[in-house]
């Protein structure tokens, strides 16, 4: 692979990459001391118990084989817990530069692949896909041990003659294919339980989201209904899933039988000492696949996972992120404005209003020719610059679970707290979080739930009015507040304007006591009917 991810992989420091060896190298160790101590035992007690019953036990040597038993006991232990913590330890620092890269891809991916990625997908990708990509790492070292534990293992069944060697490696192979071929059925399996999962997450947060409507209309028990269904079509995919697992898992334990009895047979000749080596040594040779195994049934997995944040990593790696400086000046559908203009944008419901806002910010693909910003077309800019020229009130605005302070700084991580106090006297709402137990350091929820819908809408246009930038562009400033609290508002704005210099570009349903420059109404919105009072017509 040689994706983004793989990439973002790679580019490891010294130390994860010396952590990645020192996994590989205890995992030879766990699987060779495995090997040994099991063989090791193995002719040890067979041997004893034959000089035992031949009258030759005080001329047996116990010491040297005991001995070496119990090194070999000590290295397994050791190297066991040195290569799962050197793993997790670089499987962990990988995933630690993955997650926030993730992160910050989901949140600057362009608005049509936003709208096409459902919660449940952006929760996949940032907590099973990463969680996927984790596991793969971690099992890396088992393939190294996994070898290790074929080659010392044939060693010492090469002490029972050549046979039991080809018999044995004969077994390894068939277990290898075949469970390769039931990872590709796994992967199949695999993809439906995430289709699923991905579906029963969008669909239950969606429910959750509209929970009051759900209650107004007496629909809990079909919204209850749809999500047993979700969980029913998880569950069934599941179920298919794991019975591709068990056969999987019962290969294992069945090759160790069928090789460890051909090594016992084929050794037989050599005496029961060595018969005794031979099958054990075959036992946990085998055994010592497991973690190709496990890699083989993670594989499909992780490769899926690979592809996916591929592509999300991919496409944010292919949006230029520079920003430029560019005096103010806008050129919109043929006018040219500068701050401190004050200009509304008009047009019926629908006809295209807060797209253009959002092509403004960005967020949506410009259109070539429709605006101009310091005498440069937008769509030729990057989304950094034309975020730096305008601060932002969205129709939609969402609030971030955290405090007012926490939420305010998103616009200005410096900002002092005399100019928090400030926007949120602009935005009519300094009185209201006084009177909040903690002040500034509230908490207020997930998305403001412990605020109403127009405190939630000041808090949204405060934390506009602390970006610092040329032009504000105002989504329906006064949407959600009753007549008195509106006109305060727009009072307030009238007189920030006149202290900042800013330019306005707002757009609102509600006609507004507003000094205004001037209108634009783009020739692809319907004309509105001309009153001297009705600024902005929705």
């Amino acid at each position: 692979m040689s994706g983004a991810l793989e990439r973002l992989l790679a580019d490891r420091p010294g130390t994860e990459r010396r952590q990645a060896r020192h996994a590989a190298l205890f995992a030879a160790l766990v699987t060779i001391a495995s090997v040994a101590l099991l063989a090791l035992s193995g002719w040890f007690l067979t041997a004893a118990a034959l000089a035992a019953s031949a009258g030759t036990a005080l001329a047996f040597n116990y010491m040297l084989p005991s001995a070496a038993i119990r090194l070999f006991a000590i290295v397994r232990t050791g190297a066991r817990y040195g290569e799962r913590l050197a793993s997790h330890d670089a499987a962990l620092s990988a995933t630690a530069r993955v997650r926030p890269a993730l992160f910050a891809a989901l949140a600057a991916t362009p608005v049509a692949r936003a709208l096409s990625l459902s919660t449940g997908e952006a929760s996949t990708r940032l907590v099973q896909d990463a969680s996927a990509v984790e596991t793969a790492l971690v099992l890396r070292s088992g393939m190294v041990g996994g070898a290790a534990a074929i080659l010392s293992g044939a060693a010492l069944i090469a002490l029972a003659g050549p046979l039991p060697v080809l018999a044995v490696m004969m077994v390894a192979a068939l277990l290898v294919a075949g469970t390769w071929t039931l990872s590709r059925q796994l992967a199949a399996s695999g993809r439906a339980v995430l289709r699923e999962a991905e579906r029963l997450k969008g669909q239950t947060a969606a429910l959750v989201e509209g929970a009051a409507d759900l209650r107004c209309y007496a629909l809990e028990d079909w919204a209850v209904a749809r999500i047993a269904d979700g969980g029913a079509a998880l569950a069934a995919a599941q179920q298919r899933d794991n019975d591709v697992r068990a056969r999987i898992d019962a290969a294992s334990p069945l090759a160790i039988a069928v090789g460890s009895a051909l090594a016992l047979l084929l050794a037989a000749p050599q005496g029961a000492a060595i018969a005794a080596l031979a099958a054990l040594a075959a036992a946990m040779a085998l055994d010592g696949l497991a973690p190709v195994i496990r890699q083989a049934m993670q594989a499909s997995a992780a490769r899926a996972a690979y592809i996916r944040l591929d592509g999300l990593l991919d496409t944010v790696a292919q949006t230029p992120g520079a920003t430029i400086t560019l005096n103010p000046n806008l050129v919109l559908r043929g006018q040219d404005i500068a701050p401190p203009a004050r200009i509304a944008l008009r047009g019926v419901s629908g006809s295209g209003k807060t797209s253009l806002v959002e092509r403004l910010v960005g967020l949506r693909a410009p259109i070539a020719g429709e605006v101009l910003l310091g005498g440069v077309d937008i769509a030729v800019l990057s989304a950094a610059t034309l975020r730096a020229s305008f601060a932002w009130l969205p129709q939609d605005a969402a609030l971030l679970a955290g405090t007012v302070r926490d939420t305010l700084l998103l616009a200005q991580a410096d900002a002092p707290e005399a100019a928090l106090w400030e926007a949120l006297e602009d935005a009519a709402l300094a009185e209201r979080v006084r009177a909040m137990p903690h002040g500034l350091d509230s908490w207020i929820g997930d998305n403001g739930a412990s605020l109403s819908g127009g405190e939630r809408r000041r808090l949204a246009l405060a934390r506009a009015y602390l970006k610092p930038a040329p032009w504000l562009l105002l989504d329906e400033p006064t949407e959600g507040l009753d007549a008195v609290t509106a006109q305060a508002v727009v009072a307030r704005l009238e007189d920030r304007l006149q202290r900042r210099g800013q330019g306005l570009l707002i757009v609102s349903h509600a006609p507004l006591a507003l000094t205004l420059d001037g209108e634009i109404t783009p020739a692809s919105w319907r004309a509105a009917p001309d009153h001297h009072d009705v600024l902005f017509v929705g």
